[in-house]
């Protein structure tokens, strides 16, 4: 009969570990990208140097969410030309529309406490549309510095940037498809 008090521990342990845990997204290591379509001809790579954002993510059954603003004026391709072109009129508009994208969405699919995806919207453009992105990749870990729980992820999915109001090059025959990944790392906050 000792060993009953044991079973409310073990069961409180168990829940302790279960509780879903709020994470800040480390700006210096998140770097949403994308690819693009050049007439056809050749794909653009970019990315966005300056994101924030939060995560929640409930090891134990893989729920959770995900919240990550991307500011559109850290837009890089490796081109000062085609950085300027994409915050200017012709594209992004940066001086009339809003100068950041947010893709808010929930984790799903998960087995074993890691999820297959994330289910939500982007907002682009002042638009908002579905978007899934697929989890490649999911862990979790110590921290060597900070002591606090790491986590890292990528994941990848792609949109129509006409839905979104960015037709630009569309008579040209470029294609509206764009590949967006984000990688990500985030810090458990205190």
């Amino acid at each position: 009969m000792k060993r009953l008090p044991l079973i409310p521990a073990l069961l409180a342990a168990a829940v302790a570990q279960a509780a879903p845990v709020s994470y800040e997204i480390d700006p210096t290591h998140t770097y949403p990208s994308f690819e693009a379509d050049h007439m056809g001809l050749s794909v653009w790579r970019g990315k966005l140097n300056k994101s924030s954002g939060s995560i929640v993510y409930d090891k134990a059954d893989g729920s959770g969410s995900v919240d990550v603003t991307m500011d559109l004026a850290s837009i890089d391709f490796g081109l000062a030309a085609m950085n300027a072109w994409a915050r200017g009129k012709d594209f992004f508009d940066l001086d009339s529309k809003p100068a950041s994208a947010r893709f808010k969405g929930r984790f799903d699919g998960a087995a074993g406490g890691v999820p297959s995806r994330l289910v939500g919207e982007l907002t682009l453009n002042g638009r908002s549309k579905p978007v899934t992105l697929a989890i490649h990749q999911l862990k979790c870990l110590p921290h060597p510095m900070l002591k606090r729980d790491w986590c890292g992820a990528d994941a990848s999915g792609s949109f129509n940037r006409e839905d979104f109001g960015l037709a630009a090059g569309k008579d040209y025959g470029f294609k509206m498809d764009v590949n967006l990944r984000i990688q990500v790392e985030a810090i458990a906050k205190e």
